[in-house]
């Protein structure tokens, strides 16, 4: 997984993402907040994979999630276009804490 990481890592470092629609707007209009591109970035930097959605299509998909530099909780959920060598920002938001522990594991 950590191979995977350091892939999405390298096509955001070199512009090889597209942020969804959908993405957009949960940056854009998340309730804690605005999500700038920067703390994506720094997410994607900082973060780690918690969460494989391997049956996801057309890519598998994957939860990273990790804390801006002003120590910011994110959640994004991207996946990784191997004919592409593209990575796809699906959603980016800011996690309740009422509803994970440490950001990291659901709460049942």
């Amino acid at each position: 997984m950590n191979d995977l990481l350091q892939v999405i890592r390298d096509c955001y470092r070199t512009e090889s993402v597209l942020f969804t629609r959908h993405a957009l707007d949960e940056m854009k209009h998340e309730e804690y907040g605005r999500i700038f591109e920067s703390e994506v970035s720094e997410c994607i930097e900082n973060g780690r994979i918690i969460k494989e959605y391997p049956d996801d299509t057309p890519y598998p998909s994957y939860l990273i999630f990790g804390r801006t530099e002003s120590n910011r909780p994110i959640h994004l959920v991207c996946a990784y276009s191997s004919e592409d060598d593209k990575v796809v920002i699906v959603t980016v938001y800011e996690p309740d804490p009422t509803l994970w522990i440490d950001f990291t594991r659901r709460i049942r």
